[in-house]
């Protein structure tokens, strides 16, 4: 059986372990960041069908309208850019925990859209798309004659 000491002795280790883990991730956030980042997965996208048309929305804050490319093909939109992130004219930058980066998401439709007649918003920095479904997949009605 341990001892009062002992016990003492095994926690002040793994408090030591602890100590150097986080000494490592906050060296880790202090390192600066050389050129723009990438990320696959951002940002994050919503996509609903609101009957003639689908609706994809994307998180983009901080990400400038003249930042962004959007294209696409049929049942593919692309959508390209970059955040920027840098410290005002004049000012030194004492904390980065958001930096710049590069993105690009390739996100598949269920249904080909007609992207002539697409529109893309930005406002407080989501990115809203509205994509018409292409003209062949929209409902028709047939007129019935008489014989």
């Amino acid at each position: 059986m341990l001892g009062w000491f002992e016990i003492d002795r095994e926690f002040d280790a793994l408090h030591d372990v602890r100590r150097r883990v986080d000494r490592i991730f906050d060296d880790m956030a202090r390192q600066p960041v050389r050129g723009p980042r990438r990320s696959a997965r951002w940002p994050r996208a919503n996509l609903w069908d609101e009957g003639e048309t689908l609706a994809l929305e994307l998180g983009l804050p901080g990400v400038a309208l003249e930042d962004i490319e959007i294209s696409g093909q049929d049942d593919t939109i692309n959508i390209r850019g970059v955040r920027r992130v840098t410290a005002p004219e004049g000012y030194a930058t004492h904390r980065q925990e958001r930096s710049s980066l590069r993105f690009a998401r390739t996100i598949r439709l269920p249904v080909k859209v007609a992207l002539d007649e697409a529109a893309a918003t930005l406002d407080s920095g989501i990115l809203t798309l509205r994509l018409p479904k292409a003209p062949e997949l929209k409902p028709r009605s047939i007129t019935v004659k008489a014989g």
